[in-house]
């Protein structure tokens, strides 16, 4: 693959998250009075998915999202422990500066999160650009925030490579004309995968980097 970007999604990517991601969410909803039967074993499989997507599906009623959003915001690192980086996340964002291909963040998460927690674990100094959610964006699959991107670092989609664990990235990638990679150790099954027919298929960040080294 000739690249001169690649775009990593956050939550199943680069962090292992689902841990902190649901017991923030519960705990919101305790606080809140929210009544809901969403399990562990129910929730990892949407995750990825914008909040209000998944509530509907499960049919959760939350009378006020926003302050749902604001309180879960703010107790999400309580429970930070829960989380950790991915093997071989370092590794790859380093090698990818050595080979002068810049690095870039595309996540559902609002923007002061995302740089939150890349900073919480040291990493937010590697990427070239950090795009979480914003207003007047809309969420992936759209391909508008992964153009975005691509259109501040003046690189065309097609030299770019978007790397995720969901259908939403995968989709966004091929909506935006870039080259996408699924990885099988996220929140998705690699049948499920499969079936979206990325270019390339990894189970793990390892792997990735022997992939774009020709290895």
């Amino acid at each position: 693959m000739n690249l001169r970007l690649v775009v990593f999604d956050l939550d199943g990517t680069l962090i292992s998250s689902h841990r902190t991601i649901y017991t923030a969410t519960i705990e919101t909803f305790n606080r809140l009075g929210i009544e809901n039967n969403l399990t562990e074993e129910k929730f990892y499989p949407r995750i990825g998915l914008h909040f209000e997507d998944i509530f509907k599906e499960f049919g959760i009623d939350v009378p006020d999202f926003n302050e749902f959003i604001e309180l879960y915001k703010s107790i999400y690192f309580d429970f930070i422990k829960y989380s950790e980086l991915y093997e071989g996340v370092e590794e790859i964002l380093a090698e990818l500066k050595r080979n002068k291909i810049k690095s870039a963040l595309l996540t559902t998460k609002s923007q002061e999160q995302a740089e939150l927690i890349l900073r919480h674990f040291n990493i937010d100094s590697e990427f070239d650009f950090i795009m979480g959610r914003r207003p007047g964006f809309e969420h992936k699959p759209s391909p508008q925030s992964l153009l975005f991107i691509c259109n501040s670092l003046k690189i065309m989609p097609i030299d770019t490579l978007m790397v995720g664990d969901t259908e939403l990235d995968v989709m966004c990638a091929k909506n935006a004309g870039a080259k996408s990679c699924a990885v099988t150790y996220g929140y998705r099954s690699e049948a499920d995968l499969r079936m979206l027919a990325p270019e390339l298929i990894v189970d793990s960040l390892d792997e990735l980097r022997f992939r774009l080294n020709g290895k």
